[in-house]
């Protein structure tokens, strides 16, 4: 993957930002055709498209008809990152969403893919819970904000950054305007 080459070639430490898309979105999700009606999207053009852009970083993609809100995976991706080995909850969300096409809204859902990392099952039903990582959500959603930020993914290094799927190189053109 980019990310792990640039962080191999070039020494980046990654630190994930949580963004707000679709916060409106019901726990239990929302159908794809919701989501886009009457704005003119092709979902099954955008879908190939994302899957061509998969495919070209090796990654896998599914075949998703739903979004689901990513609020309480963020809170719990937000305490992953504090415990050791936690930062492995990111792929595993980004596949639970993009290729099993889990609704990563429901709490059992989020226990079930920490535990499949290696996270205690019974501390990420707490945080869970609790909400215990709202705070640090919220600051992340409002730094999103002053960043400018407007989709996912967005690279910030320093005071530059790209929106959106990049290439390796693109990526690596970014290091370089913020001083590597």
């Amino acid at each position: 993957m980019r990310i792990e080459r640039l962080r191999k070639e070039h020494g980046i430490q990654i630190k994930w930002v949580h963004f707000p898309l679709h916060p409106d979105t019901p726990q239990e999700g929302r159908s794809l055709e919701d989501l886009f009606a009457g704005r003119g999207y092709d979902i099954p053009k955008m879908q190939a498209q994302m899957r061509a852009r998969m495919e070209a970083e090796g990654l896998p993609y599914g075949t998703r008809t739903m979004t689901y809100n990513s609020r309480l995976a963020q809170e719990l991706g937000a305490w992953a990152d504090t415990q050791p080995g936690g930062d492995a909850i990111h792929d595993a969300l980004f596949r639970a969403y993009f290729v099993d096409t889990r609704n990563i809204g429901d709490p059992e859902v989020l226990v079930e893919i920490a535990q499949s990392v290696g996270l205690p099952a019974d501390q990420a039903r707490e945080v869970l819970e609790k909400r215990t990582f709202t705070a640090t959500v919220d600051a992340d959603w409002n730094k999103s904000h002053q960043y400018g930020v407007t989709g996912v993914p967005t690279f910030v290094v320093g005071h530059h950054g790209v929106v959106g799927a990049q290439p390796y190189e693109a990526l690596e053109e970014l290091l370089k305007q913020a001083g590597d």
